[in-house]
């Protein structure tokens, strides 16, 4: 998708507004990013960054949970992506390593039984290292460290310190959550709301990963007892980024080549390291991000009550859902589930946030 002259000179508006009326005082939305932020560029640090590039939000801070890839790798690549755009200044924190109940040799035995699964993240065998051992850093060692605090008492204390003011964006496994809510039953009605991508219901797609297990979504699945602590908590709102909506993105030449034309540090760090993750990738994460920032990018929504299947057969870990008709006895919460979007609208955020110049700490 081209943008014309208009549509630029419109997002450029947008953001130089947003940039006043922050400057004027207006209090910047408060965000912890939950993530499992594989790297270098990747949907995980591109939403990360989409984030940290808005005038809006304030990140009080990243925490970070095994996923896509380790939790010692992925805390290494968010702290070398903060020194390349210089926002040192927003504190990195350790997560869960592992999942709550599910392991990785349990999970080769259930292949065996009910076949074999697309995207295992850090257990994917043809990527597979130690859960300590870094692998490959093509963006350089980080200088900077993580902070000492773990990330559940971090999300708790965050909570407690500014109560019902927090949107807790989480982008990968929901274990750091999970965590939070058993140390603390009120952590999830302290937050202002929750934000996720996951979930898959019924997406129209012939990708192999969806089209035999159209309710097989990787966030969910790999700790789908996390998941289920975490969608049955007392929160205020739950916004859900499902994989149906996710599908209708792309990640494509034309957008990185879009991104390279700007020279901030952001733009810059993507057009180097995009191409890692190849083309044509979905835009998963991402689309949460810009969703949460510009609610408008997205054009039709639902409400459904969703759960996770923790039955340890061939469904575990997919996707459950239900309307209000037929939802069960059980107290579940509802989810606010977005169906489709302005792609345009959404890709022309995308390109003008990464390639903004970097908001100064506390401005």
């Amino acid at each position: 998708m081209r943008l014309g002259r208009i549509g630029s000179f419109v997002a450029l508006t947008t953001l130089v507004v947003a940039s006043c009326l922050v400057t004027r005082g207006q209090e910047r939305r408060k965000i912890i990013i939950d993530q499992d932020a594989a790297g270098p560029a990747g949907t995980d640090q591109q939403a990360i960054l989409l984030l940290i590039q808005s005038p809006q939000t304030e990140v009080l801070g990243i925490t970070v949970v095994t996923g896509d890839g380790w939790l010692t790798e992925e805390v290494a690549h968010t702290l070398r992506m903060l020194e390349l755009i210089g926002r040192t200044d927003i504190p990195v924190l350790r997560g869960a390593e592992n999942p709550l109940l599910r392991t990785k040799e349990e999970t080769e035995q259930w292949e065996l039984r009910y076949g074999s699964v697309a995207w295992l993240g850090a257990w994917t065998p043809k990527l597979y290292h130690a859960p300590r051992e870094l692998g490959a850093m093509p963006e350089g060692m980080p200088t900077a460290k993580a902070a000492d605090e773990d990330a559940a008492h971090f999300l708790v204390r965050m909570v407690r310190k500014y109560p019902h003011e927090i949107t807790i964006y989480e982008g990968g496994p929901m274990t750091n959550l999970a965590l939070a809510i058993s140390i603390d039953p009120d952590f999830a009605g302290l937050a202002k709301e929750l934000v996720f991508m996951g979930a898959s219901l019924n997406p129209q797609t012939a990708d192999p990963e969806f089209a035999n297990t159209p309710r097989h979504e990787f966030n969910l699945w790999f700790d789908p007892e996390a998941a289920h602590i975490v969608l049955r908590a007392r929160w205020r709102k739950i916004v859900c980024t499902p994989v149906d909506i996710s599908l209708k993105t792309r990640m494509s030449n034309e957008l990185i080549d879009r991104i390279r034309g700007g020279n901030s540090p952001s733009a810059q760090y993507i057009s180097k390291y995009a191409h890692l993750f190849g083309t044509y990738n979905y835009l998963w994460d991402e689309l949460t991000s810009a969703a949460w920032l510009d609610p408008s990018v997205i054009t039709k929504k639902e409400n459904l009550y969703l759960d996770v299947n923790l039955d340890r057969g061939a469904g575990y870990g997919d996707t459950l859902s239900w309307t209000d008709l037929d939802k069960p006895k059980s107290d579940l919460q509802a989810v606010e589930v977005q169906v489709d979007l302005d792609t345009d609208k959404f890709y022309r955020m995308f390109v003008d946030l990464l390639r903004a110049p970097t908001p100064r700490p506390g401005k």
